[in-house]
């Protein structure tokens, strides 16, 4: 199995990365939002405008989960 994010071979401690260094590169990216999928739904666009002239984030309307 190689790294995601570089090739190289995988390392048993940083598993499925091969360093620390690509497995903070990968979490940076989650938390950038480069893994987002971009909704179509016209319903989610109305919801994050919406938000928006309220300040708020769209998933501050979403229940709780738990």
């Amino acid at each position: 199995m190689s790294c995601p994010i570089c090739e190289k071979e995988t390392n048993a401690k940083y598993r499925p990365f091969c360093s620390k260094h690509c497995a903070d590169l990968d979490l940076a990216r989650w938390f950038k939002g480069s893994y987002s999928v971009p909704s179509t739904d016209p319903e989610d666009v109305e919801k994050a405008l919406d938000a928006l002239e309220r300040g708020a984030t769209p998933e501050d309307d979403e229940p709780t989960r738990h």
